[in-house]
C-alpha cells in the first residue's frame, strides 16, 4: 500500500502553534499524508466576537472538507474546538473530529498542592465549556484560570526567531502562580497549542518550578486510536502540505513550515 492510497490528515489551528499538535502526530503517523492548515485571516481569534467565530470556523471547514477530503480533522486550537467543536460534529457528521481541549482532568490528577492554573487565551477561559470541564473532573483543586491576550502572538513572533520581550512573558504568565499557605502551585495547564514554545522562557522566567502541561502527545494518541494502522505502508517522504488561508503568507513563516518539513506551495 503506498501513500497515494491513504486519505491524509488535517490538521487546524488559527496559526502555527498547532505544529507543536503535528510533531507528535508525525511520531504515530508515518505512513499518513499531513495538510496542516493555519487561519491566517482570522488569527488571533481571541479578538473576534464568537458568534461570528464559530460562522468564520465552520465556512471554513465547509470548503477545506469538499477540497481535501480528509480520514479526520484534528482540531489543534483550544478555542476553536471548544466554541465549535460540537457545531462542527453535528454539520459533518460524516467526518471525525479529534479536539483540543484545556487538559485539566489529567492536571487535577497529578497535582500534589491542589493548587492549578489554566494559561489560555481569554476565549478558552470564558467558555462554558472550560468551567464544565473543572466542575466535571477538578472540585477537589483550587483552579486559576489566566487569559492572555498577547502570548499567541508572542508564540508566533518567537517560533520565527524575532525577539520578544521576557519582562513582557512575565507579567502574562504571573497570574499562574498561587500560593495559599504553605501549598503552591504546581502544575501549569498549557491551554492553547502556541505556548509550548515558549515553554522554556516560561521555566526560565517562572518564581518557582512547575509541571508545565503540554497536550500534544495526548491528541496524537487520541488521533491513532480512532484511525487503523496499516500495515506494508511507505513511510511518508516530504509529501505534508502547509496551507495558508489568506494564500499569502510571509517569507519567515514559510521558511518556518519547511523547516518543519512542510511545502508551502
Amino acid at each position: 500500500m503506498t501513500m497515494r492510497d491513504l486519505k491524509p490528515i488535517l490538521v487546524f489551528d488559527s496559526g502555527i502553534g498547532g505544529l507543536t499538535v503535528l510533531r507528535e502526530l508525525r511520531v504515530l503517523f508515518p505512513e499518513r499524508q499531513f495538510i496542516y492548515v493555519a487561519d491566517d485571516v482570522g488569527f488571533p481569534y481571541g479578538n473576534w466576537e464568537e458568534g461570528a467565530l464559530k460562522a468564520h470556523v465552520l465556512a471554513l471547514f465547509t470548503r477545506l472538507l469538499a477540497h481535501h477530503t480528509p480520514e479526520l480533522c484534528v482540531i489543534a486550537c483550544n478555542t476553536a474546538f471548544t466554541l465549535a467543536g460540537a457545531d462542527l460534529r453535528a454539520v459533518f457528521p460524516h467526518m471525525r473530529f479529534v479536539g483540543t481541549v484545556p487538559a485539566i482532568k489529567p492536571a487535577a490528577e497529578r497535582t500534589r498542592s491542589g493548587l492549578v492554573s489554566v494559561l489560555a487565551t481569554p476565549g478558552t477561559v470564558r467558555r462554558a465549556y472550560t468551567h464544565d470541564l473543572i466542575q466535571s473532573f477538578a472540585t477537589q483543586c483550587n483552579v486559576t484560570l489566566v487569559g492572555s491576550q498577547n502570548l499567541a502572538r508572542m508564540a508566533e513572533a518567537y517560533i520565527r526567531g524575532e525577539g520578544i520581550d521576557e519582562d513582557a512573558v512575565r507579567d502574562e504568565i504571573s497570574g499562574c502562580f498561587v500560593s495559599d499557605g504553605n501549598k503552591r502551585t504546581d502544575i501549569v495547564v498549557l491551554a492553547c497549542t502556541h505556548y509550548p514554545f515558549l515553554a522554556n522562557l516560561f521555566r526560565k522566567l517562572a518564581p518557582w518550578p512547575v509541571d508545565w502541561l503540554d497536550p500534544a502527545e495526548a491528541i496524537a494518541r487520541r488521533t491513532r486510536s480512532l484511525v487503523e494502522a496499516e500495515d506494508g505502508f511507505e513511510p511518508r517522504m516530504g509529501n505534508d502540505r502547509a496551507i495558508f488561508t489568506s494564500g499569502a503568507a510571509d517569507f519567515s513563516t514559510r521558511r518556518l513550515m519547511q523547516g518543519f518539513g512542510l511545502s508551502t506551495e
